[in-house]
């Protein structure tokens, strides 16, 4: 089994909807010999995703209620076989940590530079653009993957 991993900064928005996204796309592509998790570079251990999360992934049929946050952790790094973060600052700091493991997910999904941005803080639209956004880039992981 091969391992994905998702970088975020609190692990409550962002990485946490990749998480369940990737799961989701993965099983629609029968891709079963990757496992998805997720965590954040400065998470609080053990807090709930946040509520627009929880709302929006809930719009795609998807269950973010039961997620905690982890922080991210050498044990984390080294046990993912790919880590995407959702910043090029993000991958910036994690290279080299585990080289040749890590891109931005736009990177990976797109072979371009760019950030998913923090929706922390924002309305419920701007939680909707990101989870689209994370959506699509995913699906894209995925196929690369299969």
């Amino acid at each position: 089994m091969k391992s994905l991993l998702f970088i975020c900064t609190g692990n409550t928005c962002r990485s946490s909807m990749a998480e369940v996204l990737a799961r989701q796309a993965a099983d629609t592509a029968h891709l079963d010999d990757w496992e998805f998790a997720s965590a954040g570079i400065s998470a609080v251990s053990g807090a709930p995703a946040s509520e627009h999360s929880i709302r929006i992934m809930a719009e795609y049929g998807l269950n973010l209620a039961g997620h905690r946050a982890r922080l991210l952790n050498n044990s984390l790094l080294e046990a993912a076989d790919l880590i995407l973060t959702m910043t090029v600052y993000q991958r910036n700091i994690l290279a080299p940590l585990a080289p040749g493991r890590v891109y931005s997910l736009l990177e990976f999904a797109y072979g371009m530079m760019g950030d998913i941005a923090d929706p922390f803080g924002g309305s419920v639209d701007i939680y909707r653009q990101a989870a689209m956004q994370i959506r699509e880039a995913v699906k894209n992981v995925v196929k690369l993957l299969a």
